[in-house]
């Protein structure tokens, strides 16, 4: 995965230092945590339609099923004092992923999660108000 991030961020034009600033980053974040989930939407098993609006919004559906499962990871893991970090990068190195892992090839790597006890909670960022995001009509 670091040679195929090195790779994209290349092309990208960021400078070598800061190539392998972020690359150090990540791999830390893979090692350090003590646990780590990687969540995968499994297409075999959709329903399967003749035209392609409603394929693509079945497809679309199952995506959103894999997000809420994330999302309700990261509850239960705060629910149980754990502290959680979602990753999409899997979503560049898909291929990568299946052969490294040995995973089956209808699993589409889509989130990882780095699960642990925090050594510090941040503060919470301030947000925009409900005004902001919110058209009431």
């Amino acid at each position: 995965m670091a040679i195929e991030f090195e790779r994209d961020l290349t092309r990208d034009g960021l400078p070598p230092e800061k190539i392998q600033t972020q690359i150090k980053r990540s791999k830390e974040r893979i090692t350090s945590a003590p646990t780590s989930i990687l969540l995968c939407l499994d297409m075999s098993e959709i329903d399967v339609y003749p035209d392609e609006k409603r394929q693509q919004a079945e497809r679309t559906m199952a995506i959103q099923s894999v997000a809420a499962a994330g999302l309700q990871l990261l509850l239960a893991a705060h629910t149980e004092g754990l502290g959680g970090v979602w990753a999409c990068w899997p979503l560049f190195v898909q291929d990568v992923i299946l052969r490294t892992l040995k995973l089956p090839e209808t699993w589409e790597p889509q989130a990882m999660f780095f699960i642990g006890y925090p050594m510090e909670i941040p503060d919470a960022r301030e947000r925009k108000s409900i005004q902001e995001i919110t058209i009431f009509s």
